[in-house]
């Protein structure tokens, strides 16, 4: 069984007893959570599509931890008028186990 899940402004195809890194949520590690925004839920053949959530359908999650991601560099230049400009980000992650999906 798997759910296509939206967390973040991004969509995630989950099943249970699987890890990812989502944008961070509020929360502490070992906590549990519960995810309803639930686009679509697949078991075999059988699949149920929202319009554009699935009422009822959610998804149970616990965090495993929180932290940043690698750092990005940004580097912007004009040519020939002296510019340069150097900038660095890291994004802040959670990361969670799905325990389970019903539907």
């Amino acid at each position: 069984m798997y759910a296509v899940i939206k967390t973040g402004g991004k969509q995630y195809r989950v099943t249970a007893g699987e890890t990812l890194k989502i944008e961070t949520v509020a929360g502490d590690v070992g906590s549990a959570i519960v995810l309803d925004k639930v686009l679509m839920v697949g078991n075999g053949e059988a699949v149920s599509v929202g319009k554009p959530l699935l009422t009822g359908a959610t998804v149970n999650a616990t965090i495993v931890s929180n932290g940043r991601g690698k750092k990005v560099t940004i580097f912007k230049m004009r040519r020939r008028k002296h510019y340069q400009k150097h900038q660095g980000h890291r994004q802040n992650y959670t990361e969670i186990r799905i325990d389970g999906i019903s539907a």
